[in-house]
């Protein structure tokens, strides 16, 4: 493989167990021929960031790397979705460092990312040369697999991502955006996977964001896909509507290869079923995990412990939350809405907003509920409530979205609301990335003073608010230099 990845300019990688020359093709035969259920564990990662708002430390997750690496897990998720963001806003930690501290720590295990497709780990879209560095880049550092989606369910935006996935010789699992409408039907969903087949997906991998998958729609609809592509499946819920645990297991009967559960202190609430629960589930069952439960326990005191030391972050749902299953809006997007109204001092309108979102969705064309179309689809039900008259005022990203800018509507847009946000302006043609200039230069000009590393100009590039105070800080720790802090010297230096 090295060889190929040279002669397609891929990013070599250091040596390790989980990646060998041929690991791409021995992980998906491996799924392929496996009859065991394979746990994609998510405390690193989904867990945390579901119930503690992201803020586990690198800290807290060494000393129990050892005993995670002894379970037996598929893969563990280590990284993307919010992790990089809050790792340098609220931690002060570089993202890049952690992910090659856990790379050394994990001997055996497979290392897997969230990847938002052109939206990387940002908000908006990002330039190819970003899309493309990026990827080389997390998987020079560690990242054996890959789930890539969109919020859309726009395959365009998958395009650079994957192919550069391909070429690094990582493993690549295309994400389905699970949702319900008119238009999100079992057949539309395996067309999409038939689809994500052909762009070289090792892996199909549906992500239900918000828990809507039931048991009854979650047997036909893994059935359906392995039929219709041939390849692994793998199943992604949350417990906030108390129904992940029962889809998996009917997805298990189907065929699912893999399921993301979480160590039972972050599990549930909003977080996933419980990794313990479902290993006990499914012994002596065809889908038996092979996993040893006495292996998990040791992992789940430690982290017993990290969720008391880290109380005050803790989302403490109980049960299950109804809005969830009466409005379709996943948990954390239903919490940012309530944290909305509040700062406002409106938190007596939530019930007209939360009934505003299905009807602001739909005039949108139905996008999927994930980030960025949730905090696009919430701000806009919003403000159509707390302004008193709908679609009054349209914010930037609302108008984008119907540009076209974040791609293409699952479905057809309401055309009157669509001449209300953009006029007679015509809406992009083509992929969104395409239109989008390399972003790559002017960053490595912005932070060149402060870069370490070639990652550097990345996280500036994802995060410039954050990574303009991070960089000069981390810059002062590794070289004792306050390079930027002080005042100049007779105006051409810097004090030591």
């Amino acid at each position: 493989m090295a060889d190929n990845r040279k002669k397609n300019g891929a990013t070599p990688r250091a040596d390790r167990e989980p990646t060998s020359s041929t690991a791409k093709t021995q992980l998906q035969t491996q799924i392929a021929r496996q009859k065991k259920v394979g746990i994609t564990e998510t405390a690193l990662r989904d867990a945390h960031q579901s119930i503690m708002a992201t803020r586990l430390r690198t800290e807290d997750m060494i000393p129990v790397a050892e005993m995670m690496d002894e379970v037996g897990y598929h893969s563990l998720e280590v990284w993307g979705g919010a992790t990089f963001d809050a790792a340098m806003r609220f931690l002060d930690e570089d993202p890049w460092d952690r992910l090659r501290v856990l790379r050394k720590k994990f001997k055996k295990t497979r290392l897997q990312m969230l990847l938002r497709g052109q939206n990387l780990l940002g908000y908006r879209h990002y330039a190819d040369d970003v899309v493309v560095e990026f990827v080389k880049r997390a998987v020079d550092n560690g990242i054996d697999i890959i789930r890539c989606f969109d919020a859309l369910n726009d395959l365009r935006n998958l395009e650079t991502a994957a192919e550069q996935v391909k070429k690094e010789g990582a493993h690549l699992q295309l994400a389905i955006s699970y949702t319900t409408s008119p238009f999100h039907t079992t057949k539309a969903f395996e067309d999409l996977a038939f689809s994500m087949k052909g762009m070289g997906a090792d892996s199909i991998c549906i992500k239900d964001m918000a828990g809507l998958l039931g048991p009854a729609e979650a047997y036909p609809l893994v059935k359906g896909i392995k039929e219709r592509t041939g390849l692994p499946v793998q199943v992604h819920s949350h417990y906030t509507t108390g129904l992940a645990a029962m889809s998996y297991f009917e997805a298990c009967r189907a065929g699912a290869d893999v399921v993301d559960c979480a160590i039972s202190p972050l599990s549930m609430g909003t977080s996933q079923p419980a990794t313990e629960a479902l290993v006990a589930a499914l012994t002596g069952t065809p889908y038996d995990t092979g996993i040893d439960l006495s292996r998990i326990v040791p992992v789940a005191e430690h982290f017993k412990e990290v969720r008391e030391n880290y109380s005050k972050d803790v989302v403490n749902l109980q049960g299950i939350d109804i809005n969830i299953l009466l409005y379709q809006i996943p948990g954390g997007m239903y919490s940012n809405l309530v944290s909305q109204l509040r700062e406002q001092n409106s938190l007596d309108k939530l019930e007209a907003v939360l009934k505003e979102v299905p009807r602001v969705r739909e005039e949108m064309g139905f996008p999927p509920l994930v980030t960025p179309s949730s905090q696009i689809v919430g701000t806009q039900a919003t403000l159509n409530v707390l302004v008193g008259e709908r679609w009054k005022v349209i914010p930037k990203e609302v108008k984008n979205y119907f540009l076209g800018f974040y791609g293409r509507p699952p479905a057809p847009v309401d055309e009157a609301i669509r001449r209300k946000a953009i006029g007679d302006e015509k809406a992009i043609d083509g992929r969104p990335g395409e239109h989008l200039p390399d972003e790559l230069p002017l960053a490595q000009m912005a932070v060149a003073t402060w870069a370490l590393q070639p990652e550097d100009y990345l996280s500036y590039v994802l995060f410039p608010a954050v990574a303009k105070d991070f960089l000069p800080r981390k810059f002062a720790r590794a070289t004792y230099r306050d390079v930027g802090f002080g005042e100049a010297v007779d105006g051409v230096a810097y004090p030591l």
